[in-house]
């Protein structure tokens, strides 16, 4: 199923029914979505008009992001969902004998760790859209400094929501295959918590 394909109702009917996928880290890929394509809409209210000169690079650069991150966001929404259910049809592979137990071990946990990388590239992406948010802001057209404000919102949600996929898979994995990724996904989590309060912060201070 691809989750891109489906009218906007179709999606909520699946996320709401009691399938496991699609689930919170698909959720939060079609998030991020939402945000890049706000801030591409921001972006272009902003470039070539001479009223937000002073903002065009910025939205020049936002837009140039964003467009990739659409894109790239619908394919995580589907690989997200993609992995779990390999981490679900892994569970089911045969455990009569010692060597299919220890191959269907592995199975689970390589199916596991795929499903925490995926929701981590999410996670990076929307901190990456968050970057250049701020900025966006506090120079873009300020007739749409309210969904910069949703933009930014959507983005930090997707970022947090990613991680908490992310940090549920890690939990049941050794720690030799875990890595360094629980503190990236903790050191991420913070870094776009961050992000995010600077954006919101410069457009309060526009909308005074």
């Amino acid at each position: 199923m691809d989750w891109m394909e489906m009218s906007l109702r179709d999606f909520q009917s699946a996320l709401a029914s009691s399938s496991p996928t699609p689930g919170g880290g698909t959720a939060s890929a079609v998030a991020l979505g939402q945000a890049a394509a706000l801030t591409c809409m921001v972006a272009d209210l902003t470039i070539g008009n001479d009223k937000w000169k002073d903002g065009w690079k910025c939205a020049e650069n936002a837009q140039s992001l964003a467009i990739k991150i659409f894109t790239e966001a619908g394919k995580l929404a589907q690989d997200d969902s993609d992995s779990f259910d390999s981490v679900m049809e892994s569970f089911k592979l045969p455990k009569s004998t010692e060597d299919e137990i220890q191959s269907r071990r592995t199975a689970i946990r390589n199916a596991t760790l795929q499903a925490a990388l995926v929701p981590y590239q999410t996670a990076e992406l929307a901190y990456s859209l968050l970057a250049v948010l701020p900025e966006l802001a506090k120079r873009g057209n300020a007739n749409a400094v309210s969904d910069v404000g949703v933009a930014s919102l959507l983005a930090s949600a997707a970022a947090k929501g990613a991680l908490f996929n992310v940090d549920i898979n890690l939990q049941s994995l050794p720690s030799e295959m875990v890595g360094d990724l629980a503190q990236k996904s903790e050191d991420l989590l913070e870094k776009s918590r961050l992000l995010s309060k600077e954006s919101l912060k410069e457009v309060r201070d526009r909308l005074k």
